[in-house]
């Protein structure tokens, strides 16, 4: 499993966990990364975080960790791609890691890093300034997806 944040102005932390994740290692990588990254990505500015209703983010005590260091959630529904910029960011890697071959999990992890990196601000700040046309369409079509 890979957990990764982005913001329209750059990419957070990247971090490659092992085997199924489960609540207390989820809060684990948050601890980690998710405050280098808010940092990083808003300084003091206002953000909201967005995640989708794995078991993990939806555990109590993750909402309780959340809540307790002040982390603002954007409560939604279930993985609707359509509503999260991030699962775009993920094809994108898919399609240019298909490319990659490796069966070496330490090198497969150098290529995505690398991919990672290669993703232009712009797709990213287009991505985050969609958001509002992609709730408008949902909201539109009654909940069903859009493929964009």
């Amino acid at each position: 499993m890979v957990w990764g944040c982005l913001a329209a102005n750059g990419f957070g932390n990247l971090h490659f966990c092992n085997g199924t994740i489960k609540a207390p290692d989820y809060i684990h990588v948050l601890e980690v990364n998710l405050r280098p990254s808010l940092q990083r990505l808003f300084g003091r500015k206002r953000y909201l975080f967005q995640q989708d209703n794995a078991r993990p983010h939806t555990a109590e005590i993750t909402k309780t960790w959340l809540r307790t260091k002040r982390v603002p959630v954007l409560e939604g529904p279930a993985a609707i791609p359509d509503l999260s910029p991030i699962e775009n960011i993920w094809r994108i890697l898919k399609r240019n890691m298909a490319q990659r071959r490796s069966r070496i999990i330490q090198q497969l992890q150098v290529y995505l890093r690398q991919e990672w990196e290669k993703i232009s601000t712009d797709t990213l700040n287009r991505l985050v300034l969609s958001m509002p046309k992609r709730l408008a369409a949902v909201i539109r079509r009654k909940g069903d997806v859009i493929s964009w």
